[in-house]
């Protein structure tokens, strides 16, 4: 699995997080959509991964293990995809387990910012949308606002709420990018940036991100995902070569009413990168 062209789709969430879909239910729309290599990758969890790993195989859908972990850099908060890890990993599912401890109380606190300003019963609103309670999220509270009318639509709630200075904002310590990195690695897996256009970095803030993902010994970076656009796929090809990081490719999908890009519906990688996939290809299942 050598070529750029390769229909692989290496970032999705499913009801584990923070999607709306079950781990089969992503299976069987990627396999659907002509997806060629396929990996889940729940926010701070791996509990999915044997659903996943199981309905691809019924499927002959080739898969890769899959995590997104939640980083605070320079005070941001920067998503690391981890790719082909062992899943049993001891270390790595403790370290994903501190990361997620701090999302109840921060649910609370955002539920009491809502509730001050209008939004009553927002905490039992969100809970109603989670798969997982330790994984509450503001996707999870956006989708009750949308559900009681305060709303239209999710892009609307993150344009008056639950971002930084708008009411349901509540900043959280992720894991260093450090750990993130070593966690992944030590499981046996691949480190990669996710979405780095989404961060809105300034220049020496992304380079001093791209340095230190090195140096911890992350490889590789999304350069074609639903969030990037034509211009920055070019942006973030020529940041892989001149980093020298292997190059991958995901939707990012949560749901067929939320996401703006299906499972396997994103073009090619450009030429000339090294696709994740190349390094990874005897940890495909």
């Amino acid at each position: 699995m050598t070529t750029t062209l390769l229909n692989a789709d290496l970032h999705c969430h499913s009801v584990v997080s923070d999607g709306t879909l079950t781990p089969e239910q992503l299976a069987a729309r990627a396999h659907a959509n002509g997806v060629q290599l396929w990996a889940l990758t729940d926010h701070d969890e791996i509990g999915g991964q044997q659903r996943a790993a199981a309905a691809a195989r019924a499927l002959g859908l080739p898969y890769l293990t899959g995590v997104e972990i939640s980083v605070t850099f320079i005070g941001t908060t920067v998503h690391i995809v981890g790719l082909g890890f062992d899943a049993s990993d001891t270390a790595l599912a403790q370290g994903l387990a501190a990361t997620r401890g701090g999302r109840g109380a921060r649910a609370q606190e955002m539920a009491a910012q809502l509730a001050a300003a209008g939004i009553a019963g927002a905490y039992e609103g969100a809970l109603r949308y989670v798969g997982n309670p330790e994984l509450i999220s503001r996707t999870h509270f956006a989708r009750y606002l949308v559900e009681i009318g305060a709303c239209q639509d999710t892009n609307e709630v993150f344009r008056r709420f639950l971002t930084e200075g708008k009411p349901g904002f509540v900043p959280h310590r992720w894991a260093a990018l450090g750990d993130a990195v070593r966690w992944i690695r030590n499981a046996g897996g691949l480190a990669v940036i996710a979405h780095p256009a989404r961060y809105r970095f300034s220049p020496n803030e992304e380079y001093a991100l791209f340095s230190e993902f090195q140096q911890h010994g992350g490889q590789g970076v999304e350069v074609v995902t639903g969030s990037h656009s034509v211009a920055e796929y070019a942006t973030y090809a020529a940041m892989a070569q001149e980093f020298g990081l292997a190059a991958s490719r995901g939707s990012d999908f949560h749901s067929p009413q939320e996401s703006h890009t299906d499972l396997g519906r994103l073009p090619p990688l450009p030429t000339g990168l090294t696709p994740v996939w190349q390094l990874l290809a005897d940890r495909i299942q």
